[in-house]
């Protein structure tokens, strides 16, 4: 694992290599948003709290193993949420 620090020490990013057998988990770029967020913004503009939304970050890890019929049964779930989001706030 390579980590990245800005010239004072803080953490911003790190690289992790893992063997062929490695996860998603296990290898490529990575970053502690907790521990970096002089340097990334929320994707949802702070709407949703992804630092501390447990369920979200279950539901991610979740998804990076399970199969395509999971994929699609979790994405119809999802979009019955957000009909169900859009009719509250209307």
């Amino acid at each position: 694992m390579y980590r990245f620090y800005d010239e004072e020490n803080n953490y911003i990013c790190e690289v992790r290599y893992g063997n062929a057998r490695a996860n998603a988990l296990q290898r490529g770029l990575w970053t502690n948003t907790k521990w970096a967020t002089k340097y990334f913004d929320s994707i949802a503009d702070d709407w949703i709290k992804y630092s501390h939304n447990f369920t979200l970050i279950r539901l991610f890890s979740h998804g990076l193993v399970c199969s395509e019929v999971g994929h699609l049964l979790a994405f119809e779930k999802v979009q019955e949420d957000i009909a169900r989001l859009k009719r509250t706030l209307t």
